[in-house]
């Protein structure tokens, strides 16, 4: 699936059942390729390769505690100093991002509190910050680098 992200070298592995899988530098281990991963995948690199964002200030898959429920963020990037600074919510390519998604990397987002988010199908990347002083959040008009941030 062609997406709107720079195309760069996976790697690709298929389980003896059959399943594909796609090796995650977060992670350091092969995970099964949906949809949403190849999108994962491709934006994690972009955000490396092309924005500086430090891949040891990345993790993918955080969990979280939502209104005493597990819950897991799709990839959390920390400041130098250790805290939350971005929030990344990704979708598959056939899937419009609304407001429900936004709804929910923001309900994520009381819990961790980093004044960034991120969403992204593929096609289509948002960025906005969490305005203080408004108490609301702004967009912002591209992907800014890690140091922008």
């Amino acid at each position: 699936m062609d997406l709107n992200l720079p195309a760069f070298d996976y790697r690709l592995t298929r389980d003896p059942d059959g399943v594909t899988r796609i090796f995650d530098c977060l992670r350091g281990k092969f995970v099964a390729l949906t949809p949403e991963e190849w999108v994962r995948q491709h934006f994690v690199n972009y955000l490396i390769t092309e924005r500086g964002y430090p891949r040891g200030l990345m993790a993918n898959e955080v969990s979280l505690k939502l209104n005493r429920t597990a819950r897991r963020c799709d990839t959390l990037i920390y400041s130098r100093t250790g805290q939350p600074l971005v929030i990344v919510e990704y979708k598959a390519s056939t899937v419009n991002i609304t407001q429900s998604v936004f709804d929910q990397i923001a309900r994520y987002n009381s819990v961790i509190g980093a004044p960034y988010l991120m969403v992204s199908n593929g096609l289509t990347h948002y960025c906005c910050r969490f305005d203080t002083t408004c108490q609301s959040y702004m967009f912002m008009r591209d992907i800014p680098g890690y140091d922008l941030l």
